[in-house]
């Protein structure tokens, strides 16, 4: 039987009487640390789940590596590539690699009766990931983009429709200026999306791949680039690294070098940005573990103090001062144990109401989101509520020595 274990036992269940002044102390102490574990449950579920939203849109615009023209990537410019079904073989090869897609981008210009915006239109086939623009569509449907053919559909942002006041199913006029002069399209208002990216909200517009490659006077056989997504995101690095090892230093038939970029280098102030999140999140978790130690650290004094009597006649007992000290130790990790408990659930009770109800808004021209985004890493919840149990316990290590001060025959007198 493990002795310091059944005594502290003893005292959290049943000592409940003997106790006026600890007990105060106790309930500080667990409120300590369930509103410590709470306040950082909350802040990784929130951080995790704004960046990750944030970095979805980002890759829903785009994709995780782009292989393109070396001139494009390293300008603003569309230069065409060629994107024949051997090279997308090759790139679907590539280990890791979950999609591949061609796209091409044109600019032009929309114009009303009322008004004209300039807007960039990403064109895309029949092998279009559709699934990040669908879940943000909030007006008109998805057309089935063509390779092959023009359909003259467009889908276009809120904010696009907003400025130019664009119904769905409104025909709208559009102009392309380029070394061939100007050319003349008029399209059909298929769908509205809004994913509340202000400066991707702001100017693209889809389109079928066909209509973007021809505007640009391209050959049939030549794009803007291909776009590869992968399974898993925090393997980009050396997935991007492998792509760019197979086209770097390849030329197309036309001439054209190969080069590819992840969506990191395309976007470097978003995600430094995002990067910056994580610097607070680790702030939080130590202001909040610091908190829940120094409200351990006085609870395990007092309770000491007002134990006197008891450390007193266990030593006349024979009981040594680590057996001691390993009762109290005990005892503070019962007290850990309830405020972890309590702490889980007021967390992760706030983090499901929000995750199903939304119920916190958030301005969306500002964050990029209209409610605050959560989102459940249970293996980093444990880890928290493991790493939180072990700081708590490890700072009141030094306070118990405080035992070896107290003599028995100081302690134990008549009353």
């Amino acid at each position: 039987m493990n002795y310091p274990l059944f005594i502290a036992r003893k005292i959290y269940n049943g000592g409940d009487k003997t106790r006026k002044v600890s007990k105060p102390a106790i309930r500080i102490a667990t409120v300590g640390v369930a509103i410590g574990l709470a306040v950082m449950i909350v802040s990784v579920c929130v951080v995790l789940g704004f960046k990750h939203s944030i970095r979805d849109k980002v890759v829903g615009f785009g994709s995780h590596i782009t292989v393109a023209n070396f001139l494009t990537l390293q300008g603003y410019e569309q230069h065409p590539i060629q994107m024949n079904d051997s090279l997308i073989k090759v790139l679907k090869a590539v280990p890791s690699v979950k999609h591949v897609q061609r796209y091409a981008y044109t600019q032009g210009i929309l114009k009303t009766d009322d008004d004209f915006l300039g807007v960039v239109l990403k064109g895309v086939g029949a092998d279009f990931d559709s699934t990040f623009i669908h879940d943000n569509m909030v007006e008109g449907s998805l057309p089935r983009f063509s390779d092959t053919e023009n359909q003259q559909k467009l889908v276009i942002s809120k904010t696009i429709a907003d400025k130019l006041n664009l119904k769905v199913r409104q025909r709208i006029f559009a102009y392309f200026i380029n070394d061939q002069g100007v050319r003349t399209r008029k399209f059909t208002v298929a769908g509205v999306y809004a994913t509340n990216m202000k400066q991707f909200d702001a100017q693209i517009c889809f389109t079928d791949l066909y209509t973007a490659s021809k505007l640009n006077g391209w050959e049939s056989d030549q794009y803007s680039g291909a776009e590869l997504q992968v399974y898993d995101f925090s393997q980009l690095n050396p997935i991007s690294l492998n792509v760019l090892n197979k086209v770097k230093n390849t030329v197309d038939h036309y001439g054209e070098t190969y080069s590819s970029e992840n969506i990191i280098e395309q976007n470097p102030q978003i995600f430094s940005w995002l990067d910056l999140m994580d610097m607070n999140v680790w702030i939080i978790l130590a202001l909040m573990i610091a908190v829940a130690g120094v409200t351990m650290i006085s609870g395990l004094l007092i309770i000491i103090l007002e134990r006197t009597k008891m450390i007193g006649i266990l030593k006349a007992l024979g009981s040594r001062n680590r057996q001691i000290r390993h009762i109290f130790l005990w005892f503070a990790t019962f007290i850990i144990g309830r405020g972890l408990l309590v702490g889980n659930i007021i967390g992760l009770g706030f983090i499901f109401l929000q995750k199903w109800t939304g119920v916190i808004k958030l301005d969306p021209q500002t964050y990029y989101v209209s409610t605050v985004p959560v989102e459940v890493n249970l293996p980093l919840i444990v880890v928290l509520n493991l790493a939180t149990l072990l700081v708590c316990v490890a700072v009141l290590i030094a306070p118990s020595y405080l035992i070896s001060h107290i003599h028995p025959a100081k302690s134990m007198h008549y009353e």
